[in-house]
């Protein structure tokens, strides 16, 4: 019995999804060739390649850059208290709103950055914040 099911195994896990797995390495070795990406550990290049999925948010903030504000300034202490206020999920939809992705890409963490800017609209007041995704700049009005 012991001998059937370690060949079962072998089969589902190794043998089944073998041709499928060597034409994948093939593919991934045409694009991404072996020296570049065997320098990493797995942890490391799943990071790269798929970007952090979990935040330092005091960090963000610390981070940002502020266009046409101060860090005192009511409005960003006022954006950061309700910032820090609301659940993960909804801080990482922030982040898809502010950059087009729910993960920040890249190995170092520490050094993402993002803009709060001031619209400088007529009326502050009608105006909704907006988000320039390819600068990742936020446009937050007083």
């Amino acid at each position: 019995r012991k001998e059937y099911v370690d060949l079962y195994v072998n089969y589902m896990f190794n043998k089944s999804v073998q041709k499928p797995f060597e034409d994948f390495m093939k593919g991934f070795l045409r694009g991404c060739p072996a020296r570049n990406w065997k320098v990493f550990f797995p942890e490391e290049l799943q990071v790269l390649l798929q970007g952090h999925t979990t935040f330092d948010w005091r960090l963000l903030e610390k981070n940002v850059i502020y266009k046409e504000y101060k860090k005192l300034d009511q409005t960003i202490r006022n954006f950061w208290t309700v910032f820090h206020k609301l659940p993960e999920e909804k801080k990482k939809m922030f982040l898809a709103f502010l950059s087009g992705s729910d993960r920040i890409s890249g190995y170092v963490l520490e050094r993402f950055r993002f803009w709060i800017a001031d619209p400088q609209v007529e009326n502050p007041d009608e105006s909704s914040p907006y988000a320039s995704t390819c600068y990742l700049t936020l446009f937050l009005p007083r």
